[in-house]
């Protein structure tokens, strides 16, 4: 790095971001996130056998969660690429909003946590599908594809069929 850019990632870094709630939930991409928990629903609802409708509802928070979990850190890891594009440089991380750190913090405590809750609700399966799928979208397709092809969001597409198996795994 140069020194410029350190000194700038410095300053960034000093800043008092103070980002309002609006903020840190536009970072978890709630249009993303509902398709994700209308499609694991979905997969709870045809899934052979039953769930306890609170652990059916806590597996889909838990969903969701990871879902916003990897909006977060999709956003964190894009944060110099946002502020370039007319589509995304209206979030909070290229407007200074929140910082970089703030977002990958809230990425990593959101990926685990929701993790954590599914397994210990539902099953170590589920738990291993939704770490899967937020593993895939940050480092196969925010950190690889989306830098690297046009077919990005073909081939990342991939991350978002695997929330119906997860609602299904949950009750199986």
């Amino acid at each position: 790095m140069s020194e410029l850019s350190i000194a700038y990632q410095q300053e960034e870094d000093a800043q008092t971001f103070g980002g309002d709630v609006q903020d840190y939930v536009q970072l978890l991409k709630p249009r993303v996130m509902s398709l994700v928990v209308f499609t694991s629903f979905v997969g709870l609802m045809v899934a052979p056998g039953s769930i306890h409708p609170f652990l059916g509802l806590v597996a889909i928070l838990s969903i969701a969660i990871g879902a916003g979990a990897s909006g977060a850190l999709n956003m964190w890891y894009d944060a110099d690429i946002d502020g370039q594009m007319q589509r995304t440089a209206a979030r909070p991380l290229p407007r200074g909003l929140v910082s970089k750190n703030e977002a990958l913090a809230l990425g990593v405590v959101l990926s685990l946590f929701s993790v954590v809750v599914l397994g210990l609700v539902t099953n170590w399966l589920a738990s291993a599908l939704l770490a899967g799928t937020i593993g895939f979208y940050i480092f196969i397709y925010t950190m690889w594809l989306k830098r690297s092809t046009p077919q990005n969001i073909v081939i990342g597409g991939a991350a978002g069929s695997i929330p119906p198996m997860i609602g299904w795994v949950a009750v199986t």
